[in-house]
C-alpha cells in the first residue's frame, strides 16, 4: 500500500508496525479479496461448516485464506481469530512479535456472503486489539483500530484508529482493482453530520421481530410517518457504509425470543462500533442501551443486537426500544 499512515495520522508515529505493516497488509488483502471475488463466477457451498455450525461458501474460504496469509506477513500480529475459525491462535509461532507492539486481529472475512448470489455489496470486518488476546479486555481501551472493506461497483475501505492521547480518526480509502495493491484516500476525515438533516435514513434489520415486539413496530412506524428514507440491503457493511457516506443513518437490529442474536461481538459488533464512534456516531446494545464497547468479551461467540449510527437518531431509537422487553 502506498499510503503513509504515519504522516496522515500523527498518532501512529509511535506505532510503526501498525502503520507500516499491519494496516497496509490488511488493506492490500482487501484488494486481493476484491480481485478473487471478481473471478468467482460460481458462488456455492464449500461442503464445510465453521465451528459455529454455519455452512461455508467457497468465497468465505477464499477470503479466510487470503487474510490468514496476509497476517502471517505481519510479525507484530501475535494472535488471530475469525468467524470461520473462532479460536485465538498464534499467527506465526516461528516469528517473535515486535518488542514494542503486539496485536491480536479478529475478523469476519466475508460478512454478508449470503447475498453474493444476487451480486449485492458485501464486506470484510476487521478489529485490531492491543496485546495477545481480545478476550476479557476492555474493548473501548484495547481495540485500537478497525477496518471495513467494501466490495461493490468500487472497492473501498474505512479505517478507524483510536489511540490513547489522540483524537480518533476515520478515513475512507479507494482500493486498486484487478489484483493491483494500490490505494487513494477519498476522505481523510469521515464524520457523520449534525442536525438539522436534509434527508434521514433508516435500516431496519430483523424486521420480522416487529411482529412480536410492539416497541420495534412503533419505531418502524415513526420512521415511516416521519418520512425517513429506507436504505436496507441485508448486509451489515453496506448498510453502515451508506450512513458513513451520506452522513446520516440509523441501523437497528433488535433481538427477540424467536429471533435470537446473530451478530458476534468480536467479529462484527466491536469493529463496527469503533468505526461508527470514530466517525462521531454511537453504537449501543438495543436491549440495554449500553455502549457496544463497554463490556469485555467472555468468548469468541458472544452475541448481541445492534443499534448504531447518527447519535441523535440512536438516542431517539433507544427511547422507543428501552423499557419494552425484546423477549416477547
Amino acid at each position: 500500500m502506498d499510503i503513509q499512515f504515519e504522516q496522515l495520522l500523527p498518532a501512529l508515529g509511535a506505532r510503526q508496525a501498525l502503520c507500516k505493516s499491519v494496516l497496509p497488509e490488511l488493506l492490500g488483502c482487501i484488494a486481493d479479496i476484491a480481485y478473487a471475488l471478481r473471478k468467482s463466477d460460481h458462488v456455492a457451498l464449500a461442503g464445510t461448516a465453521n465451528a459455529f455450525g454455519d455452512d461455508q461458501l467457497n468465497v468465505d474460504v477464499v477470503a479466510e485464506n487470503l487474510l490468514r496469509a496476509s497476517l502471517s506477513r505481519c510479525p507484530a500480529v501475535a494472535t488471530a481469530s475469525s468467524e470461520e475459525d473462532p479460536a485465538e491462535r498464534p499467527v506465526n509461532p516461528a516469528t517473535s512479535p515486535e518488542p514494542s507492539e503486539e496485536y491480536t486481529v479478529a475478523f469476519d472475512p466475508l460478512d454478508g456472503s449470503s447475498i453474493i448470489g444476487p451480486n449485492w455489496t458485501v464486506g470484510t470486518i476487521i478489529g485490531i486489539w492491543d496485546g495477545p488476546s481480545a478476550l476479557r479486555q476492555p474493548p473501548a481501551e484495547k481495540m485500537v483500530a478497525a477496518v471495513l472493506g467494501v466490495y461493490g461497483p468500487r472497492t473501498t475501505a474505512f479505517v478507524a484508529v483510536r489511540l490513547p492521547g489522540f483524537e480518533p480518526v476515520c478515513l475512507e480509502i479507494a482500493m486498486g482493482i484487478d489484483g493491483v495493491r494500490s490505494s487513494t484516500i477519498i476522505r481523510p476525515a469521515v464524520r457523520l453530520a449534525e442536525p438539522p438533516f436534509k434527508t434521514r435514513y433508516f435500516a431496519p434489520a430483523n424486521l420480522r421481530a416487529a411482529a412480536e415486539c410492539p416497541s420495534y413496530m412503533r419505531l418502524i412506524a415513526h420512521f415511516v410517518n416521519s418520512k425517513y428514507t429506507l436504505r436496507y440491503s441485508g448486509g451489515l457493511v453496506p448498510d453502515l457504509v451508506h450512513a458513513l457516506v451520506k452522513g446520516h443513518g440509523v441501523y437497528v437490529s433488535p433481538v427477540t425470543a424467536t429471533s435470537r442474536a446473530k451478530l458476534r461481538r468480536l467479529y462484527e459488533l466491536c469493529p463496527v462500533a469503533l468505526v461508527i464512534e470514530c466517525a462521531g456516531g454511537r453504537a449501543i446494545d438495543p436491549a440495554t442501551g449500553e455502549d457496544v464497547l463497554a463490556q469485555p468479551l467472555e468468548s469468541c461467540d458472544d452475541r448481541a443486537g445492534l443499534l448504531c449510527g447518527t447519535s441523535s437518531e440512536v438516542n431517539l431509537a433507544r427511547d422507543f426500544l428501552i423499557g419494552a422487553s425484546f423477549r416477547g
